[in-house]
């Protein structure tokens, strides 16, 4: 697996020797150490997600000024969605929840979204739009919220198995494969993490020191490895090896929410920066790579440098920047809502491009790093150490949302749900 992750920090490549592993089907799954999970978001149309806020106005605009047969087409209906299904609100938005056919209302103010790795969009968040919404993390969304992505395993594919985001995940691969949402916190405001019960007081009793959920998912990111039964987590014997696993997890986690924690944007060192050589056409149609001149071209458009470990970098056996690409470039069916978008290359896509290449690249340099975690070199936690402590099996109640009583939400036509 790959690993995530560059920032200013202690170079963790001369860890300490971990000897004895125990057998890596004995090391514990992540789904019983954060043991609530969430099924990844269906949103069953693909007009209501864009990279840009005005593409998601103007299809608003044209669905809503059609009429008849044409706006039942323009809509895309599903078995879970037409226009005169009747849901409730979704948590924390403020949109309609009379039937879309009866009164669409005003176009709701789009929210970012994760609709792949490293891919940040947005969406319009109107329930009565979207398939399947999973409301359960609408209503914890929010800082210091963060979600950890368990990537659908794919054998033998590169890429990381385990990523985090603070933005709503759609939690599929770029294949389309499922994979499990897992919120850092129960509830809003960083209040109940979702651990074990009594994970991390095992932790800080083994490595000396209180540890809390942001250190658990710093080590997690850097040492979490995919298995055909999903995640696994050594946990190791040797404080110094806990220590430096953190460290390296701390910069790939803050790499990936873009320096959210350090405040500090990402950037490439040495004066490595990607720069555009040559400008990015109207309408670019091709994406390629130069290897000899580190170059990434956009038919006749280039930017440099990019560093092989950026264009190399992959998820689920896809190379992210090349799914980031499709997702902007992709034909859509004439007269769609899809086929409604900028009418040419936006330069606020060519920045964010620049900004995924430095995010890519910096973790592709860290990999040797979290290759040095590997479990079959360490001295690890068994799952039946944790059973003994009293970890595992975490109690069946952990594994569903906490309780929301504190707030009334809108149900469907207007009414007040009982939650």
């Amino acid at each position: 697996m790959r690993g995530v992750t560059e920032a200013p920090g202690a170079n963790n490549a001369d860890l300490p020797p971990l000897a004895d592993a125990p057998p890596v089907a004995d090391l514990p799954l992540l789904d019983d150490l954060m043991p609530w999970s969430v099924a990844p978001l269906r949103f069953g149309r693909s007009w209501i997600v864009a990279p840009d806020a005005r593409t998601l106005r103007s299809r608003w605009d044209r669905l809503v000024a059609a009429e008849g047969a044409e706006r039942e087409a323009l809509f895309r209906p599903s078995r879970a969605r037409t226009p005169s299904s009747a849901v409730a609100a979704l948590p924390g938005q403020r949109t309609g929840t009379v039937r879309w056919a009866r009164e669409p209302g005003p176009c709701p103010e789009p929210v970012r979204v994760a609709r792949g790795p490293f891919d940040e969009q947005l969406l319009l968040p109107d329930h009565r739009l979207i398939d399947t919404a999973r409301p359960e993390l609408w209503r914890v969304v929010g800082e210091p919220q963060l979600f950890a992505v368990e990537q659908g395993y794919v054998h033998g594919a590169a890429g990381p198995a385990l990523l985090v985001t603070a933005a709503l995940p759609e939690g599929r691969s770029p294949a389309g494969r499922p994979g499990r949402i897992r919120p850092l916190f129960r509830r809003p405001g960083g209040r109940e993490p979702n651990l074990a019960p009594g994970l991390l007081a095992f932790l800080g009793e083994r490595y000396g020191h209180e540890v809390d959920a942001l250190e658990w998912l710093a080590w997690t990111i850097a040492a979490a490895r995919p298995s055909p039964a999903g995640c696994r987590v050594p946990l190791p014997e040797d404080p110094e090896v806990w220590a430096a696993g953190v460290a390296l997890g701390r910069d790939l986690v803050d790499i990936q929410v873009r320096g959210a924690l350090s405040g500090t944007k990402p950037r490439l060192p040495g004066g490595r920066r990607p720069y555009v050589r040559a400008a990015v056409p109207p309408r670019p149609e091709a994406l390629t790579y130069d290897a000899a001149d580190e170059a990434l071209c956009l038919d006749g458009g280039r930017i440099s440098p990019v560093p092989a470990e950026a264009w190399e970098f992959s998820v689920g056996g896809a190379r992210v920047i090349e799914q980031w690409f499709a997702h902007r470039t992709a034909p859509a069916e004439p007269g769609s809502l899809d086929a409604i978008g900028p009418a040419a290359w936006p330069q606020e896509w060519t920045s964010e491009l620049l900004d995924l290449v430095t995010v890519l690249a910096l973790i592709g340099a860290r990999e040797p790093e979290r290759a040095a975690l590997a479990p079959e070199a360490a001295g690890c936690v068994g799952r039946e150490e944790l059973r003994a402590a009293g970890v595992l099996p975490p109690p069946a109640g952990s594994r569903r949302p906490a309780s929301v009583l504190d707030h009334q939400e809108e149900g469907p036509e207007g009414q007040f749900m009982l939650l």
